[in-house]
């Protein structure tokens, strides 16, 4: 099951592939574009998974099941 360290563990491979990406970088004249390229693709990434993923920790709008009986609510 998903918890919190989730997003660490997650930020830690993405930092790990930035890192990669910027050492493995083809060398040449379109290094610094490939770097900036990779690196932003991949935190944009993480970004979006990241948003997902706490917004389903904690969910602003709680379902309600509508097949049940009156007399069962609880409020």
């Amino acid at each position: 099951m998903a918890n919190g360290w989730s997003i660490f563990i997650g930020l830690a491979i993405i930092i790990g592939m930035c890192v990669a990406a910027w050492v493995f970088a083809p060398k040449g004249e379109n290094q610094v574009l490939w770097r900036s390229s990779l690196i932003l693709s991949f935190v944009s990434c993480y970004l979006m998974w990241a948003i997902a993923f706490l917004a389903q920790l904690n969910p602003l709008i709680e379902p309600r099941r509508s097949d049940l009986r009156a007399e069962y609510i609880h409020h």
